[in-house]
């Protein structure tokens, strides 16, 4: 897919008193280094009020600058994603990102058993019959029994500067879950031990609850995660509560992610005594739903190219309902 992308150029844009070059512009944007030297090497791509330019370029007010990034399918791992209609839920779509609520029991991408019915089969075809050539990016990646929002980067330069967003941990995912038990937000369950030699979790006042666990691979699976303080990365999951059933002893939660480890809310949610209802691998047998009762609602981040704040959220599917008291909640991203 080819992706223009134009630049007025006003007073002083990076650095007051001087001139700023063009790559000191775009940085200032968000482009990567990956970004900046696809520029400096395909002809063509960067240029100033029509003009080749170099990224060195010194820019003046009301120029105009153009940045054009073509992608390159055969240097792709996903360019052979074989197209399969389905019916998307697209929530949002521009030139630069498309947001789809993926429904559960459905992959994110092709994997091992999984080469056919995968969102990214039904985003490849959704383009193909556009006639439009396309590179699944799939920017947040949630598990195929989750359900809600995914953010898809539709071009080299969004996906580069999301992807750069998601490791500085600037786009914020909020999700909501049924657990088992009652759980009150005003635990906070920290590593045994001197804690002093981590940084402190952010402030959200919004989400007192926070579990700051870490998490490894189960040795000898490549999908089972488990608690490690040896070996594990990191992790650190907020929540708060939103209502407690005494009936079926379940308590239904916002959690927001400050990092993004596979499995996190499940495994934590586990460690605490209150594993994810319906969550085969790290719940009860016979659960009350049969997949896990996790959804992706809310999605908040600044657009790639425009850098306007965006905000996203999606209702919940009727199983995860369904274990909430009637109008016993009203969920509130």
């Amino acid at each position: 897919m080819k992706r223009t992308i134009t630049y007025t150029i006003k007073e002083q844009p990076v650095t007051p008193g001087r001139p700023s070059t063009a790559n000191e512009f775009l940085r200032s944007r968000g482009y990567s280094r990956h970004l900046m030297t696809y520029l400096r090497h395909h002809d063509n791509t960067l240029l100033v009020n029509g003009e080749p330019v170099f990224t060195n370029h010194l820019l003046r007010p009301g120029d105009v600058l153009t940045a054009i990034f073509t992608d390159e399918p055969q240097e792709e791992e996903d360019a052979h994603i074989i197209p399969n209609h389905m019916d998307l839920s697209i929530v949002y779509e521009d030139e630069d990102i498309l947001v789809i609520n993926k429904p559960p029991h459905l992959p994110v991408q092709p994997s091992l058993g999984h080469r056919e019915w995968t969102l990214g089969n039904g985003v490849a075809a959704y383009f193909e019959e556009q006639g439009i050539p396309f590179i699944y990016r799939c920017v947040n990646r949630i598990d195929k029994n989750t359900s809600g929002l995914v953010l898809i980067a539709k071009n080299m330069a969004s996906s580069a500067i999301l992807y750069d967003a998601m490791k500085k941990r600037q786009i914020h995912r909020i999700y909501f879950t049924v657990v088992h038990g009652k759980i009150e937000d005003s635990l906070k369950v920290f590593p045994e031990g001197d804690p002093s030699d981590l940084q402190p979790p952010a402030e959200w006042p919004d989400f007192p609850g926070v579990i700051d666990l870490p998490i490894a691979r189960v040795p000898g699976s490549t999908i089972e995660r488990e608690i490690s303080p040896e070996r594990g990365k990191r992790a650190v999951t907020h929540f708060r509560k939103a209502e407690y059933d005494p009936a079926a002893d379940t308590t239904a939660l916002f959690v927001k992610l400050e990092t993004g480890r596979t499995h996190q809310i499940r495994v934590h949610m586990k460690a605490v005594g209150h594993p994810v209802v319906g969550d085969g691998m790290y719940g009860l047998p016979h659960d009350l739903i049969d997949r896990q009762a996790l959804h992706s609602c809310s999605l908040d981040f600044f657009h790639p190219i425009t850098q306007k704040p965006l905000h996203f959220v999606c209702p919940l599917p009727a199983d995860i309902r369904s274990l909430i008291p009637a109008s016993r909640i009203r969920p509130e991203y």
